[in-house]
């Protein structure tokens, strides 16, 4: 490998960083990460941090899942690829889709459809959607609705679908036929309703009159992170996605699940749907599925919506849709050991009393330090701090303030993600509760240096 000065003199001069703009990149150059143990990561000078950021929401495990690594080395050995088009597989595939029907069997998901990614997953259900309509002899349903907020991936439809100013005007116009609804968000909301359980139903609201608006046999599917996140992480009240699912299942139109973050024990429960008690017709997934170790992702369909492509004389449920590296025998083999090791450590656990550490800190930091005007959280590991510049008015803060912050506190021991006035949390699922503590302790210092 190149050496230090290599690496810093070349930072951001040959690639573009996702999510950032090429001339701020350049003037301010990314922290240059070369190496991770645990639940933490090394930079080129050699500081270690606690990764409070969990790679980015997909390092369940930590950096050091002995089990993944050594599944991919021995796969690379034995099969490093071969495609799952019509009239090939891999013994892989096989076996991880088995062990997935297992798992998401309390969620009704029955059937998977691998891809490269969440943002790959979300196309998938996009396109899938309406394809069981076309089927069913119900074209006209080709509509999607979501939430302000939501984030599902990068891909023209997830762009789409998207509820996010950042991720659309830039590459508008997008896909036709996609709208959005308020999202239960208590902090801010077109409602001036600071009530979880009254602002949830004044959303469900919004929801029917759209689709009365648009006409229920217009709109192919509604989908939503069970908790959103990079929008913020923003969790609805426990009545929200229960009254999604009952308006959805009373019109016809599918519901999607983004699980993309949410599964796999990161909100405490198994799956984000399940947490809230709630089977949809299809969920997206990806990230934590492999530990980020290899890029690989699913979509999980329930079995009424698997029946209907599988019954189908017309020829119309030929899926004219994937990925060359759809069901990857490598990716497979990584999340077949991630899925044991998961299970065998029963990260929900930890992910929920660690959770609930770190929201109750938060909100201790936030009686210290006027910048924080609200704190979300206490669903597993993913929480978030809202700066303002006036918790009166709720006023945005100065841009660079989440910038300092970040700095200040990478300074102090800990990684975080800044997202426009969000502070991101979500560290892996099997940190200690020593660690959470080294959190809080850097973001009191972050959060001081910045003011």
């Amino acid at each position: 490998m190149k050496d230090s000065n290599f690496l810093k003199e070349h930072n951001a001069r040959s690639l573009w960083h996702p999510m950032a703009h090429p001339a701020d990149s350049l003037a301010n150059p990314p922290i240059i990460v070369t190496g991770a143990s645990g639940v933490r990561i090394t930079d080129v000078d050699g500081r270690e941090v606690v990764d409070a950021v969990g790679g980015l929401w997909n390092v369940n495990l930590g950096y050091s899942c002995e089990p993944v690594k050594r599944a991919i080395a021995e796969q690379l050995e034995r099969l490093p690829y071969y495609s799952i088009f019509r009239g090939t597989t891999n013994d892989a595939v096989i076996q991880l889709a088995e062990e997935l029907r297992a798992f998401f069997a309390p969620d009704g998901l029955s059937r998977a459809f691998f891809t490269s990614g969440g943002s790959d997953s979300v196309e998938t259900a996009l396109r899938l959607a309406r394809q069981y309509h076309k089927i069913r002899g119900q074209g006209t349903r080709t509509k999607f609705l979501s939430l302000k907020k939501g984030y599902h991936g990068t891909h023209f439809g997830g762009a789409s679908v998207n509820g996010n100013a950042n991720f659309r005007t830039q590459y508008e116009p997008l896909l036709p036929g996609c709208h959005h609804i308020p999202a239960p968000y208590t902090y801010r909301n077109p409602f001036n309703e600071s009530d979880p359980a009254k602002l949830a139903q004044l959303c469900l609201a919004a929801l029917e009159d759209e689709i009365a608006f648009q006409g229920a046999e217009t709109i192919a599917a509604f989908i939503m992170e069970p908790v959103l996140g990079s929008g913020g992480v923003i969790p609805p009240h426990e009545s929200f996605m229960p009254g999604v699912r009952e308006i959805c299942t009373r019109h016809g139109i599918l519901l999607i699940a983004d699980e993309v973050i949410t599964a796999f024990g990161r909100t405490g429960s198994w799956t984000g749907s399940r947490h809230w008690g709630v089977q949809p017709d299809m969920a997206a997934t990806a990230k934590a599925i492999t530990n980020g170790f290899f890029p690989f992702g699913a979509l999980m369909l329930s079995e009424a919506v698997a029946e209907v492509f599988e019954t189908d004389t017309s020829g119309k449920g030929a899926i004219g849709h994937g990925y060359t590296y759809s069901g990857h025998p490598v990716g497979a083999a990584a999340a077949l050991a991630c899925l044991a090791e998961t299970q065998r450590l029963d990260v929900v656990e930890n992910a929920a009393a660690r959770g609930d550490q770190l929201y109750r800190g938060l909100l201790r930091l936030q009686e210290k330090h006027a910048a924080i005007g609200d704190v979300r959280g206490g669903h597993g590991l993913m929480c978030a701090l809202e700066l303002v510049r006036d918790r009166a008015s709720k006023a945005a803060p100065d841009k660079t303030l989440g910038p300092r912050v970040l700095q200040a506190t990478y300074e102090a021991g800990v990684m975080i993600r800044v997202s426009g006035p969000n502070i991101i949390l979500s560290p892996s699922l099997v940190i200690s509760e020593a660690d959470i503590d080294v959190i809080l302790a850097a973001l009191d210092t972050g959060l001081a240096v910045a003011a």
